[in-house]
């Protein structure tokens, strides 16, 4: 468990009681706060007091004295196409809003790291298709190559069910643009931009809104790498977004499924079954997915770029991350299906 920062002594109100939210809800005890619960379903209230958690109905005035903040589940509206009315208590009463994703980023980070030899890193990955099958080849690549990683968010487990970081930490996280558009803090190291299709479009009140939220990642997050998938329009934008003037496309890896990328800057690309790298124009390394069962299929080429692109942004050698893309047996853990 991550214990949440900041609100040592302060009523915390929480929205929403699946796995995330009671999750969210010990560590902000855990970290001194007093959280106050509700979830418009009575089953979800119950089973959340019998653990001894304080239940008060959000959408009434009497529960806000003295809360400082609503944590908020990612899959209850907060704007289109209306806010939850416990939402718009808490915007009438001018408490912020925030999620355990925001929570998970001002709390990870400690005074201990200092200590360690080689400082966690963070990668988050988001698209609309693909960001599954990616994180759980990403997190399996970094265990056959014996790196300490662990993986969460929209996958696994939840941002704030995971372990204090260890010495050389890689943390995954899977992230559906639910959870990047209301998160009040966002700090990869290493952001993923896969594929953007039409999705979620009430919830974020079309297609711009959609991309809005994924974009935040990026440019609210400040990542030191960012990966970028230019198959579609938006990618393409948010790659010339991040990149900066006369550093030769830094601090941006392009990828594609679809065609060669040309350019001096940093790509990765699969053509014709292979997944090559190139650098400044020339290319640097290839590896055959032609026979790699579980990775059939151009989107899974895709998911392999991208996974191969975070490795060598972490430094591991290409013929460490052909061993792992060989060793996957696919994506068996369970995701929450948000955009």
């Amino acid at each position: 468990m991550i214990p949440v920062r900041g609100y040592d002594g302060h009523r915390v109100a929480v929205l929403g009681l699946d796995r995330s939210g009671l999750a969210t809800a010990a560590a902000l005890l855990a970290g001194g706060a007093e959280p106050i619960c509700w979830d418009d379903d009575e089953a979800a209230r119950n089973r959340a007091e019998a653990e001894g958690y304080v239940i008060e109905d959000l959408t009434r005035d009497r529960p806000w004295e003295g809360v400082v903040a609503l944590i908020t589940s990612s899959d209850i509206p907060h704007l289109y196409p209306e806010p939850h009315p416990a939402i718009a208590k808490a915007q009438e009463m001018g408490v912020v809003i925030d999620n355990d994703v925001g929570l998970f980023f001002r709390s990870f980070a400690t005074e201990e790291w200092d200590q360690f030899d080689t400082y966690p890193r963070i990668v988050c990955i988001t698209g609309s298709n693909g960001k599954s099958t990616t994180s759980a080849l990403l997190h399996h690549i970094l265990k056959e190559a014996g790196k300490p990683t662990q993986l969460g968010g929209n996958i696994g487990r939840g941002v704030l069910s995971l372990d204090p970081a260890h010495d050389g930490d890689v943390v995954v996280l899977e992230l559906s643009s639910y959870q990047i558009e209301l998160a009040r803090a966002l700090q990869p190291d290493i952001a993923v931009f896969l594929n953007l299709a039409p999705d979620h479009l009430e919830r974020h009140g079309g297609i711009g809104g959609y991309f809005a939220a994924k974009k935040r990642l990026f440019t609210q997050g400040g990542p030191e790498r960012a990966i970028i998938g230019v198959d579609e329009k938006e990618g393409r934008f948010l790659a010339n977004t991040m990149r900066e003037e006369a550093t030769g496309g830094e601090p941006v890896i392009t990828i594609s499924n679809t065609r060669k990328l040309q350019g001096q800057g940093w790509s990765v690309f699969a053509r014709k079954g292979f997944v090559s790298e190139w650098r400044k124009g020339r290319q640097v390394a290839a590896i055959d997915l032609r026979d790699i069962a579980n990775l059939p299929g151009i989107h899974n080429h895709q998911n392999a770029c991208a996974a191969y692109a975070v490795c060598r942004a972490l430094g591991m050698a290409p013929n460490q991350i052909e061993s792992g893309l060989r060793g996957f047996t696919g994506n068996r853990d369970h995701a929450q299906n948000l955009g």
